[in-house]
């Protein structure tokens, strides 16, 4: 398991990118994201593992760690499941959750995001947004690190860590940022609680 999580996790959207993908993750990364979740789950796989590898080159100079969305990709560090995803044990595991029945079945993971949190564009189908206090209720059923995910903003970043979460998932809000590295610095100064080991 791993002991130390960061704050922020930025998952990739090429479709959203307001700038070419690895154009976005190279601000993303002097914004001070160090976590990226590579999602692009259509791409065939030499092509996935190819963006993979070339999102690895930004990420290695400042000691960050790629994690691939439901299947291994190139580099990556580990796989982040969807809900109904077999177990994989491929260095970090982070798992998507969507309800308490979830959050419990999540299994031996190193972190869950829970969404949609706040309305969102990205995900319109996964039903209402939890709201905080279903984020809050949400983290009190697991001794698993939560990540909030879905609509989280610089505005409202800091209330998912006061409702329990470890730190925040971002996707739309970074994506279609027209500064992306800005966009990273607001959410991280937001979020810049002390982290426990």
């Amino acid at each position: 398991m791993v002991t130390t999580l960061p704050r922020l996790l930025v998952l990739t959207d090429r479709r959203q990118a307001r700038h070419p993908l690895v154009q976005t993750i190279e601000r993303v990364v002097a914004g001070g994201a160090r976590v990226i979740v590579l999602r692009e789950k259509d791409l065939e796989k030499t092509e996935r593992d190819g963006l993979a590898d070339r999102l690895w080159q930004v990420l290695a100079p400042v000691d960050g760690t790629l994690i691939a969305a439901s299947r291994p990709a190139g580099p990556a560090r580990g796989v982040h499941l969807a809900a109904g995803d077999l177990p994989a044990r491929a260095g970090i595991v982070g798992r998507s959750c969507h309800d308490a029945a979830e959050v419990r079945a999540a299994g031996a993971v190193d972190y869950v995001t829970v969404s949609p949190v706040f309305p969102t564009a990205s995900k319109p189908g996964y039903g209402p947004a939890l709201g905080l206090g279903g984020l809050r209720d949400l983290c009190r059923v697991t001794d698993v690190p939560v990540y909030a995910l879905g609509g989280v903003a610089p505005a409202n970043a800091a209330a998912c860590l006061d409702a329990g979460a470890r730190g925040v998932a971002v996707m739309g809000e970074v994506m279609r940022a027209d500064d992306p590295a800005a966009t990273v610095a607001s959410l991280l100064k937001q979020i810049a609680k002390e982290v426990p080991a």
